[in-house]
């Protein structure tokens, strides 16, 4: 996420700590390249202008130049703005006093609305609510039929279109009402795009608007059109009325032109941000988080709660109390390496950590992708229970059985049981409760993965 826009303030960021003293010229070197690290991501020119201006005018003041470390304080100066230029502070999703709370998606085609209705539903479901789906979006080729693919797939109803009801603002009215003899508290409308802000688009927008009492109208942009994505949002804004955006694909934006411009170009919040293809993968957008990913700080609180919400607390425990009395086995590295790989890609939660973006750089090979994640869960399960039990007993004709039935190799099953030994030696060498307390951190942390080597180490 945000990848070269990290790295060109990173390297702006070398003139203000390379040296112990600051000048005015030096702060304004520095900064150039800051402001063309935001051009290059894609942020506006105004905002870009107006964020270089702000920073200067607080970094120039005897307080930072002659501080004793006034790289460090310009970069927290940077810090403090670019909080600000996000939105400040988290705003959230709020529901209505009265039920049930109809939000209204809007958007162009493609920027992923239909999948966000199902996402936001579980959302809302999360946060202890009842959610209800309405395809109302009658003008794209099966988007009722791919809204109700995944809604049922995550067990949320849902309604669609009938004879009576032929027309957006009609589905609309007609899922209010049956959310409110369901009992549902939440309805998730999705509505029409189109490749192009049209007329006919804005009339049926209004239509729905009128038929139903919106509480929240939300747009769903796709942060990878940068600069584009705020116009779209500004558009909407005037001509149907939004209160607040959903970035998706956010995980896939190497720039942030999006992000970094929606507030202050076109005063809209960033309400949610989807950072992957699964269900679940929609979170709160935090200003002061975000500006930490964007800087390489790392986000260690979103880290724990993605935790907290997918970890099974049971099963560490037991896990934990295996590794504490010396039992730990293959078994158990699968049920972890299921757990890490609920986090999300590892690239992602290592961008999350102080410093893991720093080892993604430097790990190269070392670092294992999905599809080496992937082949160490099927070595696993192609072994038996004992030898998951007692890997030492895989010898040559059964590291050529499991690689043939996990479609890997030989030396790949080598690596993997080696790794695995590994890591058995370093708990025995710790010794004591103390230290097996420790590896048992490291290992609900995801911290260890057998196998993980280069070919060849």
């Amino acid at each position: 996420m945000f990848d070269s826009l990290t790295d060109r303030l990173t390297a702006a960021f070398r003139r203000f700590t390379a040296k112990g003293a600051l000048t005015e010229a030096d702060v304004d070197a520095g900064l150039r390249e800051v402001r063309l690290a935001l051009l290059e991501a894609d942020v506006q020119y105004k905002v870009a202008r107006d964020f270089i201006a702000r920073i200067r005018s607080r970094a120039v003041g005897v307080e930072v130049l002659q501080s004793l470390t006034p790289g460090q304080q310009v970069i927290k100066l940077v810090h403090d703005e670019l909080v600000q230029l996000l939105g400040g502070e988290t705003t959230r999703l709020t529901y209505q006093p009265r039920p049930p709370t109809v939000i209204l998606l809007l958007g162009l085609q493609g920027a992923g609305k239909t999948t966000t209705t199902v996402k936001l539903a579980l959302l809302a479901r999360r946060e202890g609510h009842r959610p209800l789906c309405v395809a109302a979006d009658l003008q794209r080729p099966a988007a009722v039929e791919q809204l109700r693919v995944l809604a049922t797939a995550q067990e949320v109803p849902l309604v669609g279109p009938s004879p009576d009801t032929r027309t957006p603002a009609a589905v609309a009215a007609r899922g209010v009402r049956e959310a409110e003899r369901l009992g549902c508290d939440v309805v998730l409308v999705d509505s029409a795009g189109r490749l192009h802000l049209d007329e006919p688009l804005l009339e049926e927008l209004r239509a729905v608007r009128a038929a139903v009492p919106v509480g929240t109208a939300v747009l769903v942009v796709d942060a990878m059109t940068g600069q584009e994505a705020v116009n779209v949002a500004t558009a909407f804004r005037d001509q149907v009325g939004v209160d607040g955006v959903i970035l998706t694909k956010l995980d896939s934006d190497a720039r942030g032109g999006a992000a970094l411009s929606m507030r202050a170009a076109a005063g809209l919040p960033i309400l949610l941000c989807g950072v992957g293809e699964r269900p679940q993968d929609l979170e709160p957008f935090h200003p002061d988080r975000m500006a930490r990913r964007i800087l390489g700080m790392g986000d260690v609180v979103t880290l724990v709660e993605r935790a907290q919400a997918q970890v099974d607390r049971e099963g560490a425990a037991q896990m934990e109390e295996r590794m504490m009395a010396g039992r730990l086995t293959l078994d158990d590295f699968i049920a972890q390496l299921r757990q890490l790989r609920q986090l999300g890609s590892l690239e992602s939660v290592l961008d999350m950590v102080p410093g893991g973006r720093a080892l993604l750089r430097g790990g190269g090979a070392a670092v294992p992708d999905e599809g080496q994640l992937r082949h160490m869960e099927a070595m696993v399960l192609a072994m038996t229970p004992a030898e998951r039990r007692r890997p030492e007993i895989i010898d040559a004709s059964r590291r050529r059985r499991i690689a043939a039935g996990s479609g890997t190799t030989p030396p790949e099953v080598s690596r993997l049981v080696k790794g695995f030994a590994q890591m058995q030696g370093m708990m025995r060498s710790l010794g004591g409760a103390r230290g097996r307390r420790q590896l048992a951190g490291m290992l609900r942390g995801g911290g260890l993965l057998p196998g993980w080597d280069r070919p060849g180490r």
